[in-house]
This record gives C-alpha cells, structure tokens and sequence, in this order.
C-alpha cells in the first residue's frame, strides 16, 4: 500500500483544496483521528477499509482541547509533519511555550509576573492577566490593583500601543495591524489589515521560527507610542484563512512541501 499524507484540523472544503494537488493518496480529518505508531511507520485512522492506512507526511493545522497525547505521538512517530511535532509540544501549552520564546525573544521586557489559583495579586498600575492554553484570545483580563486569580496565570504590564502580528511561511512574510473595538485586539475584526513590515520584528519572529524549528509562525507583539517593542505571544498555528493572500501561501507552502 502506498504511503498518504495526513491533512488534520482544517474543514473539509480547504482539505478538499489542497488534498486535489497532492501527488499522493490523503486521509484528511477535521476531529483528532486514532494514530498508532509501529516500528517507526505512523498509521491513521481511515475512514473506510482498511482501518488504518500508512502516513508518511503529517499537515496539522488545529488547537484541540486534547490535542497533546495526539502531539505527543506525533513527535514520537519523528516524520515529517507541519508544524514539526516537537516544536508544536514546545508551544502547545501557551504559558510555558512563553517562558521558551522570552529566552530568545530581542524584545522580553517589560518582566512578567505570576499568580497561583486563589491567589490575590495587588499591583501598581494596569495589569493584564492570562491563564490557560487557549491561542484564541481568551482567558486574558485587565484589572488596576487587586485581583483573584481563579486559575494559575502570568501576569503582565498593560500596554499601550499598536498590536501587531508578524506572520511567516516558508519564506514569505506580513504583517498584520490588529484591531477590535476594545482593548483586546485580533486578526478576526473587520478592519485588521496589512501594514509595511518591521524589519526589527520580521527579524525576532524569523528567530523564535529557527529556534523552535517551525516552518510557519505569527508571533503578535505591542509597539507602544515611544517606539518600544514588546513579544505578547507565539503562534505555532496560526490562522491562515483570515486573509486570502495568507491562505494562499499557506496552501502552496504545503503542497509544496508534501509532494517533495
């Protein structure tokens, strides 16, 4: 049996796309399949007979609830996968992928803190606090003085500015002007658009990829009003339908890739 390339987490109509210019059989799931690895050969759950079919490339593109044993067995499977199996355990869980990229990261300041669950954190100032592994903008809070956390979080200064993402695929790069109608901004609002690229951030983004090992990235970050630069987050997978010239670098990126 010929080997397929597995495209996991995008709906059926962009698998659909890009699976129709692959030059191999595909498997294509939007739900987590059933993946056993054996004697180094990965095979995934098919639909249809046989139950299991043989995969020698990986596209993944999706945050699951309980994605991480899936991950993880990806990364013990060490084929060929987009993103690459281990830097997506090193991002998976957001907080301490942050702990990774601040180490390398040009722009890691101003320090953040760190409260445990029911903790009360008292602080000078405007604060932002962020708990849990959602990559989708939950889970954050602004509070001025005190504030329970109910879930162990990281607490950062509030920032002015201009949020940003610089977004890569192999190598091609944009970057975003992210927008909303309060404090919290996001790729999904309406007037996000494209803007002239920072070289300093192309540079810091281009970095955390080669560090982590990621062929793709967006890393967003606040340009305050005095200039200064800051890293808010790392994007291991980030959205790439939002912006049609993105998914189309996206989709040619990985057929690229897979019919190599």
């Amino acid at each position: 049996m010929r080997d397929f390339v597995a495209i996991i987490g995008l709906d059926d109509n962009q698998a659909k796309v890009i699976a129709d210019e692959i030059h191999q059989p595909t498997v294509c799931h939007m739900v987590l399949p059933q993946i056993m690895v054996k004697d180094g050969q990965l095979l995934v759950e098919n639909i249809g007979r046989p139950k299991y079919v043989p995969v020698n490339k990986v596209i993944f593109h999706g945050i699951y609830e309980d994605d991480l044993d899936f991950i993880t067995g990806l990364a013990f499977w060490r084929g060929d996968c987009v993103p690459h199996a281990r830097a997506m355990l090193d991002l998976r869980l957001k907080l301490p992928g942050l702990i990774r990229a601040l180490e390398v990261t040009r722009f890691a300041e101003p320090m953040r803190g760190f409260a445990s669950a029911n903790a009360f954190f008292s602080a000078d100032g405007e604060r932002v606090a962020k708990w849990g592994n959602w990559h989708c903008g939950e889970n954050k809070e602004r509070f001025n003085g005190s504030w329970r956390a109910s879930d162990p979080a990281v607490i950062e200064h509030f920032l002015a500015g201009d949020a940003v993402r610089i977004v890569i695929i192999g190598e091609q790069a944009w970057q975003i002007k992210l927008e909303g109608d309060t404090w919290l901004k996001s790729i999904h609002a309406d007037d996000a658009h494209f803007m002239p690229i920072d070289n300093d951030l192309f540079l810091d983004t281009q970095h955390i990829k080669e560090h982590f090992g990621l062929q793709i990235i967006a890393n967003d970050y606040i340009v305050s009003p005095d200039g200064s630069k800051h890293l808010l987050e790392v994007n291991h997978i980030p959205n790439v339908t939002r912006f049609p010239e993105i998914w189309e670098a996206y989709k040619a990126y990985v057929v690229d890739w897979a019919n190599q």
